[in-house]
């Protein structure tokens, strides 16, 4: 489904706030003093990807389905403890995951890399010749 005209601007927003988000929480991860480790660097590199991949519409649904996982990790703290960036507060990470589920449900739109890989085709079909 890839609607376009105002459905897809919708989308597109809804795709630019949870990437947003999720890209400069990652970036925050990279940009904090402390150290990272190994475990930190990887919920860091993950979340600037996946923000990434949401804001340009990339295997939409999936990238979706990992926000809305790492916006509850970010909500109840099952990441190494950062206090940097926009997840840090319980409401902003809910919202967050909210909007991520909404993207997983309605998809990516007409505005995306998904809409040009996989997106609408005209399917010809070709009359069939009565041979009887």
């Amino acid at each position: 489904m890839f609607p376009d005209g105002w459905p897809g601007a919708g989308l597109l927003l809804l795709r630019g706030a949870a990437g947003v988000v999720l890209l400069v929480q990652g970036v925050g991860y990279f940009l904090e003093k402390g150290e990272l480790g190994l475990v930190g660097l990887a919920v860091a590199s993950v979340m600037s990807l996946v923000g990434l991949l949401l804001l340009v519409g990339f295997l939409t649904r999936l990238v979706g389905a990992l926000a809305v996982v790492a916006c509850v990790g970010s909500a109840f703290s099952w990441f190494p403890g950062f206090k940097v960036g926009p997840l840090v507060t319980l409401p902003t990470a809910a919202l967050s995951a909210v909007i991520a589920a909404a993207v997983v449900c309605l998809g990516p739109g007409a505005f995306s890399i998904d809409a040009r890989l996989f997106g609408r085709r005209e399917i010809v079909i070709s009359p069939s010749s009565s041979e009887e």
